[in-house]
């Protein structure tokens, strides 16, 4: 971060499909709209950067119109991070002091925490965020803030997320060469999050899937706290192919079929429906059933949810979300798609409308933009959990869990 309390966030959403650049001013009431950028995502594939110098064009192009809009220069920005590289798992360390209780203060609360995150990492894998759970006094769970307390033993339970480092640091060099120095790094579901989910959903228990291009990113909350985070490796683009191929269409046709006359479940289609489909090459366009998007949207669809299910399942925590799903990203307007992922999870779903900013063109407070969204508001926050605007221990001792904004 700068030194100083700088008067505005930006934060950059570089996904497969588009990279979305917001610029939020920090007023006495919050955080307002000040200018927003989209342009179409180059060079990446599946959240991963394969061509740096057309993504940094890509970014360029973006933060250009953000600056327009904004009227002021960009140079800083919280950039999110996403794709099948991220991993979560969840760790726990503890201290003990002896036969005697000591008084739980800052230099006890960062040791506990440095036995929780030393775990064993492959040489490419860095901490993105560590994540508070509870913390844990002589064997009593669900403390939530220990400082002041007293104890003979001290553990904190912790949820890491790490990240490849070649891919983190190639987006960062990507932001860079675009000539924006990155702040801080956030997982997207993480920040996606603070836009759309409200307290009692994550109190009771709540999965946000974020259903991009590239990759569908999920982060589930309970108590309050992130359980588990996860990367299942399927995204819109793969709903794109599947039409392309099935219907014998280029891909950006097959993109516009999906967008204009897709749905996840056939049966909603009428059965006389007929779509004009462009053909490859110099083939004349043919009329096709519409109904034939649907059953090849359809499989699609559920094979996504049905290897969601299982991760849950896996991971322990599919019967926690009590409040259901949430879901967020582009891919995630495709008609049919909350059907499908009630019919697969057996729990309500419903779409991520972020929570609008003031000033804010209503256009923008769509599932698509819940992350770039979000993530100004996670970074707000962690400004303020910093102790930068309101200082208090209680508030500097949750700063002890981020290797960057977390």
């Amino acid at each position: 971060m700068p030194a100083h309390i700088p008067s505005f966030i930006t934060t950059i959403d570089v996904g497969s499909a588009k990279t979305a650049v917001l610029v939020a001013e920090l007023s006495e009431n919050g955080l307002r709209y000040r200018g927003h950028g989209i342009g179409e995502s180059r060079g990446l594939r599946k959240g991963v950067i394969t061509e740096l110098d057309k993504a940094v064009g890509s970014i360029q192009k973006a933060v250009e119109h953000a600056e327009d809009v904004a009227g002021i220069p960009i140079e800083h920005a919280l950039v999110g991070i996403a794709g099948a590289h991220i991993r979560g798992m969840n760790s726990h360390g503890g201290i003990t002091f002896g036969s005697r209780s000591r008084e739980i203060g800052r230099e006890e609360i960062r040791q506990a925490v440095d036995k929780a995150r030393t775990v064993p990492l492959p040489a490419d894998r860095e901490i993105l965020h560590l994540l508070p759970q509870e913390f844990i006094l002589d064997d009593q769970p669900g403390v939530q803030d220990p400082t002041g307390m007293m104890a003979t033993r001290f553990e904190v339970r912790v949820h890491i997320v790490t990240a490849s480092s070649s891919a983190t640091q190639n987006l960062i060099t990507a932001v860079n060469k675009a000539g924006v120095h990155v702040d801080d790094t956030i997982f997207e579901p993480l920040g996606a999050a603070d836009s759309v989910l409200r307290s009692d959903e994550r109190e009771l228990g709540v999965c946000l899937i974020d259903l991009g291009a590239g990759s569908c990113d999920l982060i589930v909350f309970q108590q309050g706290a992130v359980a588990h985070t996860a990367v299942i490796p399927i995204g819109g683009d793969h709903f794109t192919s599947d039409l392309s191929v099935g219907m014998c269409t280029g891909l950006a046709d097959a993109e516009t079929l999906k967008k204009n006359f897709g749905n996840a479940v056939p049966t909603l289609i009428p059965q006389g429906n007929e779509v004009e489909v462009p053909s490859v090459g110099d083939r004349p366009s043919r009329m096709m059933p519409q109904r034939l998007a649907g059953e090849i949207l359809g499989p699609r669809a559920y094979e996504l949810f049905e290897l969601l299910r299982e991760n849950l399942r896996h991971a322990g925590v599919l019967e926690h979300c009590i409040a259901g799903f949430v879901l967020s990203g582009g891919a995630s307007r495709l008609p049919g798609i909350l059907d499908v992922a009630e019919s697969v999870l057996r729990k309500a779903a419903r779409l991520a409308w972020p929570a609008p900013m003031a000033k804010m063109p209503s256009f923008l407070a769509e599932p698509e933009f819940a992350t770039v969204l979000g993530m100004a508001y996670y970074g707000h926050r962690s400004r303020l959990a910093r102790g930068l605007q309101e200082p208090g221990l209680g508030s500097r001792m949750k700063a002890l869990f981020a290797r960057k904004g977390a």
